[in-house]
């Protein structure tokens, strides 16, 4: 899995884990390589910016006439069922049977390819954004990470694309809406989506050639770069002699690096995945899963290159692949491509076996890993000791739940856990929390493997506490079984789980999703290819079961008559015991081991290394690839009008958008009344309303309500960077969703729960709970994510917007949150009453600004049931509209110390400062830097798992890096950005596809809660309506003459922003960049 960047949209991420979705339909990018799946709040997952999208011709793949039709000129479900007919053969496939499935509002065709085997899904509908993924079965058989690191390493180069990085490339000058690849514990999948059929068959060309005939069997250097390699740095002024003389060699620091490498040691860094793993492990201890698929950095080193190639070669087959096509496209020409480009010929996989067994090697011995299943086992209890601090105590209850393919099983379980422990009120959870074992539990059904589990994991844990939680846990169990599990919450999470359906707003391109979920069923049987996407008569049967006493069977099943468990702690230990000094002693005693021949080879491959690195494609290995031209580009997708609509109550934004019998209300509420010291009690308002009793219900009333009537409510703070460079406008936003049908209680929640929460009654023992939760989040954000936390605090070295963001939810906000709880007893009324005086103040009519999408009707119902929405007019000037004084930014140049064995670093500033005018083609650029220099310098040469370069609009600019092994090497390298930018020198082809990527960024398909909040956003930040159009023309404008311009501000950018970093305590302290440093989680 890659970590990307969206210069266009301004947006990070990286896919590791998401919220917790209904089972029915689990997004399967949960488990990849580094699993930790929470419950967060049930608002939607913002719409991530995905990058661009490509067209890749058909033969021959050079230019091609413009080509303005993104779908098929016929019904796709019409034209599907007239060709692929049960029982016909299509193009070497075998047409299976067909199946409707209408929670997908689309027609599914079985298909199997006689010649090569390969299982085929597709999924007639008409969506524009199509999609195609290959996955195939992977279960590993160790713990050296060989699926992930194939997973990186086919896509460095293919016999029909011999260029270093194809996937960048693609990247840079393509119009796709999803790139990317996944490793799981039992496989992997490539998946990609565009709104363009041509470029679907581009996608698919070079995707497949990828992992049937990838230079991995050619060029060595991939595995080292992608997997691992050893380096020997040399004292300082031994680099440059010539005679390799022993005492240099033996001085010399021996290290490992690698992509996957320093990518693992960042993801088990994070405790939840340690100890899922250490779950897994005691769960499934013969089986697959007993093993770190994404690789333990411990055992990635025993990996070599023959195992590696013999493991692609194993696996990587179409007889043990599973392809899905999805959406509005020429199903006939897909197989016909799919038949006569790859199914049908043979591969280097292929080569590679048939030479095998021609050389005598028996047949049986080159199958596929096998994928058993797990006879119960029950572990009473085990100790997994982490270098960590002892905030991070964790202890996991791992329940396996049946099988796979019994849906109902699993999604009532995901139901069922749900209702017992997805929020303070549920009725395990506070059981659990009330007798004082940690800060918090979670839950997560991981429906992925062959094998579901539930594992239930208590946060912040007490020492010695595993036992009693299994205790407490089967007690709140043993007396919901006999009292029954209540019937008002079982069916809140149904109604939650249905409305998240029918939203369909999964993050990522549907087709995408779909075909993730398809393998959580179909990997293990080849008859289960729709089980997973088929939940409607499963919910259905479930709500029957509300009558009888399903549920409490099945608890005790799963609970109380489990004989396939698992009781796992962990415990931190001192960093000193932690696992780099081990490493380091092992490195050293290799390197004294080695003899001088040895060491002097190591160099000498490091050197090659880094010549395959810096070397350029040719020139006929790039026409390879298909490069999209500007022309080619079609008209943009209008933005929505911006309607203030001041017929209502409250001046409302009015959204005209879809929603599929959706609807979605908000209110912005002006927090320029707010006092800067008093910001952070705004944050806890926000997470406190929801969890605490109002006038009218008992806070499990509420809870149960909320999850019944609504799909989400949520109360969040939003910070709105004004047009004036020192301007800045934060809001408290409260936003809320729900069914059509139930508008009336979209109206009415909301505002019962800011108007009435009893917060002068608050109790301390239920508010010190979500404090500590709070405050668990926080840590376990800056540990996994700490280029957001990096970027954000580098922002306030420099931005009011960002000093103001610190104080709501930043570093500056979790110091006071931990002084807050370090001193709760005595400062707890005085908090109540803070909350109280602030809810007064925040919740009025004044500055208040609402915002709806849906129809009409529901609008005009929305309207009439919410009235001035209970909204007090304030006092005007005499509310202290005005109390907000930002105080002075500066540059604290930081770095702050966390459980990590790697970094996290940005540099970033307003450029408005330095006065930079960032047009479009500062977009064009980002991507130029982020994808071409930065990618090569940093992730490529220095191993860091991701990097690059941001214009987020007009307000920021900043360089990261993510996941990186060393601190000055990446600054040093960021420093020369703008001399590669000022002698940018691209092909006219080239350049286009950076302008194709950006421009197509802009106009990919975006989810009505998204655009909502986007079209928000440019009214309440002071942005010219109409400025994406002139972006966008702005891109499509840029020469690479005008980015050489750009080199000398990119230059300023890169020297003069102030620098931030999270990272470990080694990785900082081996940095002379004169950092202040700071123990952030003390």
């Amino acid at each position: 899995m890659y970590f990307l960047n969206d210069s266009v949209n301004g947006v990070l991420f990286h896919f590791s884990g998401v919220q917790r979705l209904p089972a029915a339909f689990v997004i399967n990018l949960a488990r990849l390589v580094h699993p930790h799946r929470l419950q967060f709040d049930a608002e939607p997952r913002p719409h991530m910016g995905i990058l661009s999208r490509i067209r890749l011709d058909s033969p021959p793949l050079g230019r091609q006439r413009r080509l303005h039709m993104p779908t098929t000129s016929t019904d796709p479900r019409a034209a599907a069922a007239a060709l692929l007919v049960p029982g016909t053969t299509c193009h070497g496939f075998a047409v299976e049977r067909c199946e409707t499935v209408p929670e997908l509002d689309s027609d599914a065709y079985v298909l199997r390819h006689t010649a090569s085997g390969a299982r085929l899904l597709y999924l007639a509908c008409d969506d524009e954004n199509k999609a195609f993924a290959i996955g195939f079965k992977t279960p590993p058989a160790d713990s050296t990470g060989v699926f992930h690191i194939l997973e990186h390493s086919v896509l460095c180069g293919s016999a029909k694309f011999p260029v270093k990085e194809p996937f960048v490339d693609l990247i840079k000058s393509s119009m796709q809406t999803f790139l990317n690849a996944m490793t799981y514990p039992d496989k992997t999948i490539y998946p990609v989506a565009t709104t363009n059929e041509q470029d679907l068959y581009n996608l698919m060309d070079v995707y497949l050639d990828a992992v049937f005939n990838p230079a991995i069997y050619t060029k060595p250097t991939i595995f080292e770069q992608e997997g691992w390699h050893y380096e020997l740095d040399l004292p300082e002024g031994a680099e440059g002699e010539s005679d390799g003389s022993s005492a240099s060699l033996r001085e010399g620091t021996l290290r490992y690096n690698g992509v996957v490498f320093n990518e693992m040691k960042g993801a088990l860094s994070d405790p939840m995945s340690v100890l899922d793993d250490a779950v897994n492990a005691a769960l499934y201890p013969d089986t697959a899963y007993a093993h770190e698929s994404g690789g333990d950095p411990r055992a990635i080193p025993a990996l070599t290159y023959e195992q590696f190639l013999d493991t692609h070669a194993r696996h990587y087959n179409p007889s043990n692949s599973y392809i899905t096509l999805y959406g509005d496209l020429d199903v006939d020409r897909a197989l016909a491509f799919l038949d006569e480009r790859y199914l049908s010929q043979p591969s280097a996989a292929s080569r590679r076996m048939d030479a095998a067994v021609a050389a005598g090697e028996n047949p049986s011995t080159l199958a596929p890993n096998p994928l058993g299943v797990q006879a119960p086992v029950t572990c009473e209890y085990q100790r997994v000791e982490m270098a960590t601090t002892p905030e991070n105590a964790l202890v996991g209850l791992g329940l396996v739940l049946g099988s796979a393919l019994d849906r109902k099983r699993t999604i009532a379980a995901d139901i069922l856990f749900e209702a017992l422990l997805g929020s303070n009120e549920a009725p395990v959870k506070k059981a659990i929390l009330a007798a004082g074992l940690g800060g918090n539990v979670v839950s997560y059904t991981a429906a992925e493997s062959l094998q579901p589990y539930e594992l239930i994991m208590l946060q912040n844990a007490q020492p010695g506490v595993a036992h009693e939680l299994r205790r407490v846990f089967q007690d709140a169990c043993r007396d919901l079984c006999e009292h029954g599990v209540p019937r008002e919450r079982l069916e809140a999470i149904i109604s939650s789980n249905e409305y998240d359906l029918r939203q369909r707003d999964y993050g990522i391109a549907d087709g995408v999703a779909i075909a993730c979920d398809a393998l959580s069923t179909w990997l293990y049987d080849d008859d289960a290819a729709t089980l997973a996407l088929k939940y409607g008569p499963v919910y259905e049967e479930l709500r029957g079961e509300l009558d009888g006493s399903y549920f409490e069977d099945l608890l005790r099943e799963l609970v109380l008559e489990n004989d396939h468990m698992a009781l796992v702690e962990l415990v931190p230990v001192d960093a000193a015991e932690g696992s780099e000094g081990a490493e380091a002693a092992e490195l050293a005693a290799k390197r004294d081991a080695m003899t001088d021949a040895e060491l002097a080879d190591v160099v000498e491959r490091t050197a090659a290394l880094r010549a395959a690195q810096e070397a350029e494609d040719t020139p006929e290995a790039k026409a390879t690839l298909p490069r999209l031209r500007v022309s080619d580009i079609g008209e943009a997708r209008p933005e929505p009008p911006l309607v203030v609509d001041t017929t209502a109550p409250i001046p409302c934004l009015r959204h005209g958008i879809p929603t599929n019998r959706l609807a979605y209300a908000m209110q912005y509420f002006d927090l320029s009344c707010v006092a800067f010291e008093d910001l952070p009690y705004v944050t806890l308002l926000c997470r406190l309303l929801k969890q605490l009793p109002t006038r009218e219900h008992s806070a499990e009333e509420l809870d149960n309500l909320l999850a019944g009537k609504l799909g989400f409510l949520s109360f969040t703070t939003e910070v709105m960077t004004q047009p004036d460079v020192n301007g800045v406008r934060p809001y408290l936003l409260v936003s809320a969703g729900a069914l059509s049908e139930k508008i009336d209680a979209l109206a009415s929640l909301p505002r019962e729960v800011w108007s009435s929460t009893l917060l002068l009654d608050a109790d301390a023992d239920r508010v010190r709970d979500v404090l500590t939760q709070i405050r668990i989040g926080l840590e376990q954000g800056f540990i996994n994510n700490g280029h957001s936390a990096a970027l954000g605090r580098a922002m306030s070295y420099s931005s009011p917007s960002a000093v103001v963001r610190e104080q709501l939810s930043g570093v500056d906000f979790y110091l006071f949150l931990r002084d807050l709880l370090d001193h709760f007893d005595e400062r707890v009324d005085g908090l109540r009453t803070k909350l109280a005086e602030l809810a007064e103040r925040i919740f009025v009519t004044d500055g208040c600004m609402a915002s709806f999408t849906g129809s009409d009707e529901d609008f005009n119902a929305y309207w009439a049931a919410a009235g001035d929405l209970g909204l007090g007019a304030g006092d005007g000037a005499d509310t202290g509209r005005d109390a907000l004084v930002v105080p002075t930014p500066r540059d604290r140049h930081e770095a702050f110390v966390v459980p990590s064995d790697i970094c996290f670093a940005a540099s970033a500033c307003d450029p408005r400062r330095l006065g930079i005018d960032v047009t479009g083609a500062w977009a064009v650029a980002a991507n130029a830097l982020s994808y071409d220099y930065l990618w090569n310098e940093i992730r490529v040469k220095g191993g860091a798992y991701g990097c690059g370069f941001r214009a987020a609009g007009e307000r920021q600019a900043a360089f990261y890096t993510y996941r990186d092994p060393a601190i000055d090497p990446s600054i040093e390298r960021v420093a020369h950005a703008g001399e590669w930018l000022g002698s940018f020198e691209p092909d006219e082809a080239a350049f286009e596809g950076f302008i194709v990527s950006c421009v197509s960024g802009m106009d990919a398909p975006v989810k009505p809660y998204a655009l909502t909040k986007r079209r928000n956003t440019t009214y309440l930040a002071g942005l010219d309506p109409h400025a994406r159009e002139e972006r966008r023309a702005q891109m499509l404008a840029a020469t690479p003459g005008e980015l050489r311009s750009l080199g000398a501000d990119v230059t300023r950018i890169a020297t003069t922003s102030p620098t931030c970093v999270f990272g470990g305590r080694d990785v900082i302290a081996k940095s002379n960049a004169g950092f202040t440093v700071i123990d952030l989680l003390g």
